[in-house]
């Protein structure tokens, strides 16, 4: 898929690991019953009051950890249609070739689709299957020429560079980048359309139908409810409740994550504000505003350990639900805040209740920055891109020499599994490789029968319908489920070619671990690239973030963002370094051992932000303003531990986990800088 499809609750794959502990939470046992809600009081000042730190799962739990997020209906009933039509109109045209193209298309649109807006939803689709067109061009054109084997290994290792190269630069590079070679390897391996270019066309075609299936369910103007990032921001003021109501209690901090994940999303669905705005996009922004002022004061008693009054923690579902109105008064109880994050929180939620109502509301924000997803993370042929290039190139040239050597009947289903395994948005390359081929195992027994049931078109095409709509909740499931899929869709499309039957299915279990294990070797293994190099950098930036937050805070700074932003920054740099340390912990031992390591210091840069927010609601609302020799502390501690994650030196100490409430009257930086300098203590 394009790119690592989030678990819709969490936006992460795997269950959150816990920034109070450092640790990932304990796996429930089969069948237990959902924990019961935390009351929202506060624990006790005694250590031995706090509950104990849940262990950490072993890496092959992890690895096999899944979750079940709700179903996508609407985007499986896209998928289905969009993969029923194309092969329906080969069949009854007579020109299934042709119809097995443009299907092909269809679901690599599908690969990509989302519920979102047009104008985010038609670039993410337009890219991949732009890229997925010119790479049956580029494979078919090696058909049909007949090229030799050096030939055509020589053309497909320089696409896997450029596929590799364009897939390091993002997630709309990596869409793109992964189906240039896996369209250019089954290009160079099918049969070829009559003419020979026309399968190109069909895999234009295919794509342009899914987006187009996609139109009638934008409709914000006439139903609220419909609109994509009406829902999402409902969802962020629902799971901003869900922190309130867990302020105080250990669950704070994976509710804290789900907020996190849930403002990511709805960011990305958000245009930069530029030049004239509609009124409802311009309403929408102010309340996504709002919500992240109040996200802002959550996090600062979440992180002072503070409960409020369940009525107050009642408030963001009810704003959720006005939402989905598109609009309504929301009460916000009067209570008697006495600390300043909790008077924050008060003023931040009025303003919250203000903005759904439709009235203008006093926000302390500026111009959002651009939504991440769509930034350049590396510049193309920068070295990062480069390297990834080269690491892809050498898979494939391997892979060319293999299949040259082998006697393999169908050698595109090699760098076409090599190319979704090398993925990098995908989390753990050894994962995916495993799970690949345990997937593909099964897969192929689904498929052996299906296949000895029946072989009739029409069925087939069902068939092929109705796993192409499991895709998109099975890939958020797990890696593996993805795969068991995906096989019997794409072995069903081979079927419906005449390229396959059920006595020939049974190699492509063979392809798939030659596959799996060249990658294993040579693009992990051997490939001169350690978790390091994936996981430290990426705590750099979380770091550099959090100090530019502190300087904004502390008016160190320069001219500032708004503050709000600074610390939505930080934390998208956290999520990141997060999940790229949870990718590592479902891998075995040094890499999953060194994950391990540096899962304290990004429990502690979580707390700092908690911290620093905190701090900015004492400052504002009269609490207690800090020394500058603390403000100093904070930011040569995180000097420090950028320093360590450049020279490779995780912290040996455990991090400081808070127990019990802070003390209003003292600088909050003060506390913050302990835990730092308490992480870093030699």
């Amino acid at each position: 898929m394009s790119a690592e499809q989030p678990d819709s609750r969490t936006g992460h794959p795997y269950p959150p690991a816990d920034p109070l502990t450092g640790t990932a939470p304990a796996d429930p046992p089969a069948g237990a019953p959902p924990a019961a809600p935390p009351t929202g009081t506060a624990p006790t000042d005694s250590p031995a009051g706090a509950p104990a730190p849940p262990r950490a799962s072993a890496w092959w739990a992890r690895a096999a950890r899944t979750t079940w997020p709700p179903l996508p209906l609407v985007l499986m009933l896209r998928a289905a249609v969009g993969m029923a039509v194309p092969l329906s109109a080969g069949l009854l045209l007579d020109r299934l070739d042709l119809g097995i193209f443009a299907a092909l298309g269809a679901m690599h649109a599908t690969m990509n689709d989302r519920v979102e807006p047009a104008r985010l939803r038609a670039p993410r689709i337009a890219g991949a299957v732009l890229f997925s067109a010119l790479g049956m061009l580029i494979g078919s054109s090696l058909k049909e020429t007949g090229s030799g084997l050096l030939t055509a290994g020589l053309v497909l290792t320089a696409v896997a560079f450029a596929s590799g190269a364009l897939s390091a630069t993002g997630p709309r590079g990596s869409a793109a980048g992964l189906l240039l070679l896996v369209s250019a390897s089954l290009g160079s391996g099918m049969p070829t359309a009559r003419p020979w270019w026309a399968g190109a066309l069909m895999v234009l075609a295919g794509g342009a139908l899914v987006f187009l299936l996609g139109l009638p369910h934008l409709a914000p103007r006439r139903r609220p409810h419909a609109d994509p990032r009406n829902r999402a921001l409902a969802a962020a003021y629902d799971a901003l409740g869900a922190t309130l109501a867990d302020l105080g209690t250990p669950q704070g901090a994976k509710s804290r994550q789900l907020l996190t994940a849930r403002l990511n999303q709805l960011q990305d669905l958000l245009p930069p504000a530029r030049g004239r705005e509609s009124a409802r996009g311009l309403r929408l922004r102010r309340m996504y505003e709002a919500g992240l002022a109040a996200t802002e004061a959550a996090t600062g008693l979440l992180w002072a350990w503070r409960g409020v009054p369940a009525e107050v923690a009642a408030v963001p579902g009810a704003l959720a639900r006005a939402v989905e109105r598109g609009g309504g008064e929301v009460t916000v109880p009067d209570w008697r805040p006495d600390t300043p994050a909790r008077r924050a929180l008060d003023a931040a939620l009025r303003s919250a209740a203000g903005t759904v109502a439709g009235r203008d509301a006093a926000l302390v924000t500026a111009p959002a920055p651009p939504p991440d997803p769509w930034r350049m993370r590396v510049r193309l042929l920068s070295r990062g891109s480069v390297r990834y290039g080269l690491r892809v190139a050498l898979c494939i040239a391997v892979a060319q020499a293999a299949t040259a050597w082998l006697p393999l009947d169908k050698s595109y289903w090699v760098p076409m599994t090599i190319a979704f395994v090398l993925k990098p948005d995908l989390g753990s390359v050894f994962l995916r490789a495993v799970s690949r081929s345990v997937g593909t195992v099964l897969g192929v027994a689904v498929t052996a029968a299906i296949l000895s049931l029946t072989t009739d078109e029409w069925w087939l095409t069902v068939i092929a319908a109705l796993c192409v709509a499991l895709l998109p909740y099975a890939t958020a499931v797990h890696y593996g489920l993805n795969t068991v899929v995906m096989t019997p869709m794409a072995l069903v499309l081979l079927q419906l070619g005449g390229q396959s039957s059920a006595s020939d299915i049974r190699p492509r279990v063979l392809d798939t671990v030659l596959a799996s294990a060249i990658v294993l070797v040579f693009g992990y293994l051997l490939w001169p690239e350690r978790p390091r190099h994936r996981i430290e950098p990426l705590l750099v930036d979380a770091t550099g973030a959090l100090r530019a937050y502190l300087a904004s805070v502390t008016g160190s700074g320069p001219e500032p963002v708004a503050e709000v932003w600074l610390r939505r920054r930080a934390y998208r740099a956290l999520a990141d370094a997060r999940q790229e340390v949870r990718n590592g912990l479902a891998e075995p031992p040094p890499t999953g051992r060194l994950a391990e390591q540096w899962l304290p210091a990004t429990a502690a840069l979580e707390r700092i932000g908690g911290g620093l927010a905190a701090y900015a609601a004492q400052i504002r609302y009269g609490g207690q303003v800090p020394e500058p020799a603390e403000v100093e502390r904070v930011r040569r501690a995180l000097d420090d531990l950028a320093a360590a994650a450049r020279a490779h030196r995780p912290p040996t100490r455990p991090a400081v986990r808070p127990t019990g409430p802070h003390d209003p009257a003292r600088s909050a930086l003060g506390r913050a800088a302990d835990e730092l300098e308490t992480l870093l203590r030699p």
